[in-house]
């Protein structure tokens, strides 16, 4: 962080030099123009009257550009070399230089006077201020507290340039942005009032402009209720007082074009307001940041050239609900720590094409304060976390990930920030992007506050933020978190601790507005991208459109399955039967949503255990019992999703510090095979998963799942069928009891054809995942028995703690 008080280590000499003593005026030894003591604020010039002030608006300039003033020479209407003060009252030059004027444009720059043009310079630090004309320079007089005034004679402004003298120093050259007009136009504003700019980091936020001829970077912030707005960086050594930023009126934006400034600037808002207190606040758009614990925004600039246009072009025609989805979710700065995003675009596609996962799923990557919260107490929205890299190195990562066939999905936080001083929370001295009440306000859960959906501006910036990340680096999908801790006004809060809403009821009808907003302007602009919720409730219509009342979104994590299935998977097998419902359970509801079938990082953590440690029985009985549950979970309706380390067995709970522990598939010893067994097994299950359309073709439709027996509750079997939308079909067989299972009949559906025979495509018992190797015969043929409601069967060798699925020969 860059406090107000710290000089920043380097400061590009074209603004100022090193910091030193600095005279203020003539009674700290600044010189004074001969005639300035005979010479009142009330006493005609030789161009005619002094002013206290601007008469009129700002002159419009004549368009010279300034890398091609003329020679100097006589001016149209006299000579310009002798200048005459044009003084500002006291107060006005205080509200300046405290950062506590709204309009600091109205004053500075080049002004229509009586008498001529009156030039205005705000250069605390300097000694002397010249301006650089086409006629030839003219030096302006220091009135007070850092303020150079002159007046130029005609009505007329020339192009001018200003040479400002430091002490130590030579003078450097500079252009003058107070003569420029605003960056934003009247559409952006109004978009901006209207909180309809889906686009808004285009218009906020810190970007290369090139104003009359001038490149530079223009800076715009939204901080309606702010006294004044400066700008401080690495340029003025963190001070702002001589960069006072102007409102732009009812729109509740602040801007400044400063010229010349390089990309890689470092830059934070210095807020001033009604409470009195200067605080410095990082951009809220800003595209890119410094690495934490450093906490300022950096000026950027993408010159990255995409390679994935047939990817996208593919995507825009995708179905995903009747297309394959299996995702690996990743905590990207430990899965192989110390790697960067390009270190990373090296190894990560490689890994998931070697397991065939169609989708990788990153843990948050916006900008973060601390690593320990995984990246979910977000302070830059807008920005990825420079932990890893630079924006445009993510974006190299993203376009590998897409060239190797892999989309990219994001975690995404609208939930709530952190309250850290320098990022959103107060921003410009009162809640901004918070509600105003604490009820409302306070997440208790984390110890964070929530977004204030209700208010355009708060929702606005929420809703072009997920566009921001699908369009700016083609982002395939977002997973919304903590999508409950949204709908609900009373979610973690006791009686009294809430306020309903104004039908007396408990639902946020401002988030549920904001989030029906936010998936309608995603699939509107970003064709093909996918949106998923993380709500744990029952929430009626999250997957259904908008158009009928849903919130909109395309999946939403199945909680349900997770947490019944882990439980009955967690319990010996002799006590399973009583807990037999909770592993079918699921599909009394399984079509009222489009689901994602999750084995999150949030199931392997704090105190929970990792996957394989969840199971009972010895080492070998975990695994077996693993691997089952993973042939289970691939058959059952819904996309998958695994964290990372799962896919391997690993025995410890994930930490963000160390990540996966890859040593146990480093070692050839027994238990290490082992590992590698478990993740051969993830890596069939995706491929024949992937080969096999009955498996997803008709995930969101009861017309693709039928149970063969669901209720064989005494022996731990499961067994159904799973149906393609050309009606072939897959059967997939569970046992979840530590026995072989021989002669155990199974129905069949009646296949096309005179051929009636079946065979194994995936059996978690295979010796080459770390099973025990009972299998069924290359091909088995059903026999005219009816059984399980199906006109045909089988007698099959069921293995013990084991998933087999059967297709067609």
């Amino acid at each position: 962080m860059a406090p107000l008080d710290r000089p920043a280590p380097t400061v590009p000499a074209t603004f100022l030099p090193a910091r030193g003593g600095h005279p203020r005026g003539p009674e700290r030894g600044r010189p004074e123009p001969p005639d300035a003591a005979a010479r009142t604020t009330d006493e005609p010039t030789a161009d005619g009257p002094a002013t206290n002030g601007p008469t009129a608006d700002a002159l419009p300039l004549a368009h010279v550009p300034l890398d091609e003033l003329p020679p100097a020479g006589p001016a149209p209407d006299g000579p310009v070399l002798r200048l005459a003060e044009a003084p500002l009252p006291p107060a006005e030059i205080e509200r300046l230089v405290s950062g506590a004027h709204h309009d600091p444009h109205s004053l500075l720059g080049a002004h229509r006077a009586t008498g001529g043009t009156a030039i205005r310079v705000l250069r605390p630090l300097a000694e002397r201020v010249t301006v650089e004309t086409p006629y030839g320079p003219a030096e302006l007089t220091h009135q007070q507290s850092g303020l150079f005034t002159g007046l130029l004679p005609g009505s007329t402004t020339p192009a001018y340039r200003l040479r400002v003298g430091y002490p130590g120093a030579e003078p450097v050259l500079q252009e003058d942005a107070y003569r420029l007009p605003p960056t934003l136009g009247e559409l952006d504003l109004h978009l901006i009032r209207e909180g309809r700019h889906e686009r808004l980091w285009e218009a906020l936020g810190a970007h290369r402009r090139v104003v009359d001829g001038i490149p530079g970077i223009g800076f715009a912030v939204w901080a309606p209720n702010a006294v004044g707005v400066r700008l401080a960086g690495d340029f003025n050594h963190w001070d702002g007082t001589g960069f006072p930023m102007r409102s732009l009126g009812a729109s509740g934006v602040w801007e400044l074009f400063v010229p010349r400034l390089p990309m890689g600037t470092r830059y934070k808002f210095e807020i001033r307001g009604r409470d009195g207190v200067l605080r410095q606040k990082a951009d809220p758009l800003a595209r890119a940041a410094q690495l934490p614990p450093e906490t300022a925004s950096v000026v950027t600039e993408s010159t990255y050239e995409w390679g994935d246009r047939e990817w996208l072009e593919r995507r825009a025609r995708a179905g995903h609900h009747r297309e394959p989805m299996s995702v690996y979710e990743v905590h990207l700065p430990s899965w192989r720590a110390g790697l960067n995003y390009r270190q990373l675009a090296a190894e990560l596609p490689a890994y998931l094409r070697e397991l065939h996962f169609t989708h990788v799923e990153f843990m948050p990557l916006m900008e973060h304060p601390f690593g320990g919260s995984w990246g979910y107490q977000v302070s830059g929205f807008y920005a990825p976390t420079a932990r890893l890299g630079s924006p445009d190195d993510f974006r190299y990562l993203v376009d590998s990930l897409h060239r190797a066939g892999i989309g990219v999905i994001m975690d995404w936080v609208p939930a709530h920030f952190p309250k850290d001083d320098f990022a959103l929370a107060r921003f410009d001295g009162e809640p901004l992007y918070e509600p105003a009440d604490p009820r409302r306000a306070e997440h208790p859960d984390w110890g964070t506050l929530t977004f204030d959906y209700g208010r355009t501006e708060v929702r606005n910036f929420l809703v072009a933020n997920a566009v921001y990340w699908c369009e700016e680096f083609h982002i395939d999908g977002l997973r919304v978190d903590a999508v409950a801790s949204m709908l609900y006004l009373d979610y973690s809060r006791e009686y009294g601790q809430w306020a309903p809403n104004q039908f007396g009821g408990r639902e946020n009808l401002d988030a549920v507005g904001f989030l029906q907003e936010m998936n309608a302007t995603v699939y509107k602009r970003c064709p093909g991208v996918v949106t998923i919720a993380e709500e744990s409730t029952a929430w009626d219509g999250v997957t259904r459109t908008t158009e009928t009342g849903g919130l909109g979104f395309g999946f939403k994590w199945n909680m349900g399955w997770m947490h019944d299935s882990l439980v009955y998977i967690g319990k010996e097998p002799v006590h399973r039967k009583y807990h037999h419902n909770e592993i079918t359970f699921s599909m009394v509801y399984a079509y009222s949503e489009n689901y994602v079938l999750p084995i999150s990082h949030d199931e392997v953590v704090h105190g929970k255990g990792a996957l394989v440690s969840k199971m009972p029985g010895d080492w070998w009985q975990q695994r077996a019992n693993e691997r089952a549950y993973l042939g289970f979970m691939w058959a059952h309706p819904g996309k998958q999703l695994l964290f990372m380390g799962q896919e391997f067995a690993q025995g410890a709970e994930f930490h963000h510090e160390h990540g996966p522990q890859w040593w146990v598939l480093e070692e050839d010893w027994p238990a290490h095979q082992d590992h590698r067994g478990v993740r051969r097994l993830v890596a069939e299950l995706n491929r024949v998963y992937r080969e096999r359309p009955q498996l997803w073709e008709q995930d969101t439709s009861p017309a693709g799942f039928r149970w063969l027996d669901g209720g064989a509750a005494e022996d731990n079997l499961l067994s159904f069928v799973r149906y393609a939308a050309d009606g072939s079909p897959l059967v997939a067989v569970c046992n979840f009891s530590p026995v072989v299972r021989r002669g155990h009949r199974v129905g069949l559906p009646e296949l096309g054809g005179p051929g009636q025979l079946w065979r194994e495509v995936l059996n978690t018992d295979d010796q080459r995942y770390g099973g025990s190797g009972v299998s069924n015969p290359a091909h088995l043929e059903s026999e005219a028995i009816a059984w399980n409601d199906q006109p045909r069967s089988a007698e099959l060798v069921l293995p013990p703690l084991a998933t087999v699925w059967l297709a067609p020969a």
